[in-house]
């Protein structure tokens, strides 16, 4: 993992517990003053979920670690400019994808990552429980793959980072009414491929 990741990986043990309850809006402006306790408090909050993304979006975990390091550096660098239109989440997750895109221009890469939507399996379940959601979700993720790069990303955003229609057009730089017939057709074409498959609706 890159250097200012590893700088990062832990929150500091002289952290203040006032600082750990900050909001993630107030880290940011802790962050601007050069506060290095709030910027690996706002990594440990955040890198788990940003690293996924830019691993669907890359394809490999190496190149997707080079950039964590990179969207995090931007942050670090960038606090002073946030402007608190949309949520700190939504920022960070703004600049990993241009981070990504970036790096798969460079690398001619058309498609996000093959792996999709990872398997989370319940400790409680049986093996024959956790066969079963282990082959659903591969059968998912298969669905996921046959839909376009464009459709793909608007329901990531949506349902995995739980991000708002006008989140997403600020994250992507379109219209909300483009992500909302997106989101539309994505989640038609992605009904239809699972109810081919003989999968519920309900996973969307």
């Amino acid at each position: 993992m890159h250097s200012f990741s590893v700088a990062l990986a832990g929150v500091a043990s002289s952290g203040h517990s006032a600082v750990k309850k900050t909001s993630d809006e107030g880290l940011i402006g802790l962050i601007s003053s050069g506060n290095r306790d709030s910027m690996r408090l706002l990594f440990a909050r955040h890198n788990v979920r940003v690293f996924r993304f830019l691993r669907r979006m890359v394809g490999n975990d190496a190149t997707a670690e080079d950039l964590l390091s990179e969207v995090f550096l931007e942050v670090w660098r960038s606090a002073g400019r946030f402007d608190a239109r949309s949520q700190v989440s939504t920022w960070i997750l703004g600049i990993a994808r241009y981070k990504a895109l970036s790096s798969l221009r460079q690398r001619s890469f058309d498609a996000l990552d093959e792996d999709t939507y990872d398997t989370v399996e319940d400790p409680a379940d049986d093996p024959e429980v956790s066969l079963q959601k282990t082959e659903r979700s591969a059968q998912l993720q298969d669905c996921l793959r046959q839909l376009s790069t464009a459709h793909r990303e608007v329901l990531d955003l949506i349902y995995y980072h739980e991000q708002s229609i006008e989140d997403v057009a600020r994250i992507i730089g379109v219209p909300p009414g483009t992500v909302k017939t997106r989101a539309f057709h994505a989640r038609k074409h992605m009904a239809e491929l699972m109810a081919a498959r003989g999968l519920e609706q309900a996973s969307l």
